[in-house]
């Protein structure tokens, strides 16, 4: 058998080898090497299989880095940023200097390589959204939220209202909202219910109105729940004649139906899980994409790169083809004032899923999602938490769970914190209805060793406390 540590040690290969150098024994090579001193059997290495690259990782980082928190087991702290794998070949190639520049190149016939990284990035994440065009990217994906939001209201003109779930992440609505100040147009939040954590479809039906230009929601959710009624959301916007505007994880769309199948007129997203890391809050790429619409395509923001072929046919070329920003047109007439893209962290992306392709994107998926049942099935078994905080039992990455014995889940966060795990946020944050909530986010990183420290701490923690109660 071949060993996993040991290159070429496959016996066709030696065979091969061995015919090559004319001998018939392997052992002809360590003829002037004492007998006594060769061994008899396979070498006792390693961890007698081959380990993937995070493995190794983790490995040497638990051997030589003793000083360092959250690092066994990685945090499970969530709330739109969680903790993810960047393979080493993302940082290497990003790291090369035909790439590292903040800015969309204007001189096609010098940067054709970099455009073209940037049109692969467009045409990965129209294929993974299921829409037809991606801008080249944005900031991130709270201002990508809120330049879908102005985009809609420029398509419907003379519609003032955007309906937006209150399932979605706080943050991202509060980003949102300020990009409406000054334009006249308002955001009216939709509640959401207590018993499932999804947004509720009633009271969305009674806000929709023919004032309304569009209606935003997110899926998963902020708790982390794949919201059932996206579908339905996104058809009771088209009945009222409004644009559906759904915020999706890039890396949940591996296991899940894409936003663009489900109907969405515009998809929007964070290139965070794809190669970004955390980088104590970014830099991260926002995705922006919709269907193949006219209207839409001339109110697309930032810039779209294309592809072209020579005169006579033989060759792609590739260039800037939509690059509606003040500086180039009447101000007034700029579909945004954000002057460049995420360039690098695009292409971070476009590296990221090219790796792992569409097999891998399904794999990843399932690890999460599996890894989110196991951390659900062993915290719904500590009397003192409630897990999940929703009747809902249909979570990806995110868990809201809730502490039955105290006032604050922040009381709960500290303690843990003292013994080098991290969760949160506490959702008392941004719900004061849930004030003894909290998420925990579980990614490819955690191991079920992991989530059982997680659950005994927390056992530990909410039977015995010394906690406000």
């Amino acid at each position: 058998m071949p060993h996993p540590w040991i290159p070429n040690s496959s016996l066709n290969v030696k065979r091969e080898m061995m015919k090559h150098l004319g001998i018939s024994d392997i052992m002809e090579l360590f003829s002037d090497v004492p007998r006594s001193l060769i061994l008899k059997g396979p070498l006792n290495i390693g961890f007698n299989r081959s380990l993937t690259e995070y493995e190794v990782v983790r490995k040497f980082e638990e051997i030589t880095s003793g000083d360092k928190v959250f690092k066994s087991p990685p945090p499970f702290i969530g709330g739109g940023f969680c903790a993810h794998y960047v393979p080493a070949a993302v940082k290497a190639l990003i790291s090369r200097a035909e790439f590292y520049t903040a800015y969309t190149p204007y001189q096609p016939e010098v940067a054709q390589g970099l455009l073209q990284s940037i049109f692969e990035y467009q045409s990965l994440m129209a294929e993974l959204y299921a829409v037809d065009v991606v801008n080249a990217s944005l900031y991130n994906g709270s201002t990508a939220a809120a330049e879908a939001v102005r985009m809609a209201l420029r398509v419907k003109r003379g519609r003032r209202k955007v309906l937006i779930s209150k399932t979605s992440h706080p943050e991202v609505r509060e980003v949102i909202k300020t990009w409406l100040r000054g334009t006249g147009a308002t955001a009216v939040e939709v509640g959401y219910d207590r018993e499932t954590g999804e947004v509720s479809l009633n009271k969305l039906k009674s806000l929709l109105n023919s004032d309304v230009a569009a209606v935003y929601i997110e899926y998963p959710n902020f708790f982390g729940i794949v919201e059932s009624v996206t579908k339905d959301v996104i058809e009771e916007a088209h009945r009222a004649g409004a644009l559906a505007i759904v915020f999706s994880n890039p890396i949940a769309l591996g296991v899940l139906e894409p936003p663009g199948r489900l109907g969405a007129d515009i998809v929007v997203g964070d290139t965070q899980p794809l190669g970004a890391g955390l980088n104590f809050g970014g830099p991260s790429a926002g995705i922006l994409g919709i269907k193949e619409d006219r209207a839409m395509l001339r109110q697309l923001p930032g810039r779209l790169i294309g592809a072209t072929t020579t005169i006579d046919g033989d060759e792609l070329g590739y260039m800037m083809i939509l690059q509606t920003r003040e500086q180039h047109i009447r101000r007034e007439r700029a579909t945004s004032n954000i002057t460049t893209n995420s360039n690098l962290m695009a292409i971070a992306a476009a590296i990221y899923t090219s790796l792992l392709g569409s097999e891998g994107f399904k794999r990843i998926g399932q690890a999460i999602l599996g890894r989110t049942r196991y951390a659900l099935k062993k915290l719904s078994a500590i009397d003192d938490i409630r897990a999940p905080l929703f009747s809902n039992r249909a979570f990806f990455r995110e868990l809201p769970i809730g502490f039955k014995r105290f006032r604050r889940a922040s009381d709960v966060i500290k303690k843990l914190l003292g013994m080098g795990i991290h969760i949160g946020p506490a959702l008392g944050r941004f719900y004061k209805e849930l004030k003894e909530g909290c998420l925990i986010c579980v990614t490819e990183l955690h191991t079920r060793r992991d989530i059982d420290m997680l659950a005994t701490s927390l056992s530990e923690i909410t039977s015995g406390g010394g906690l406000d109660v």
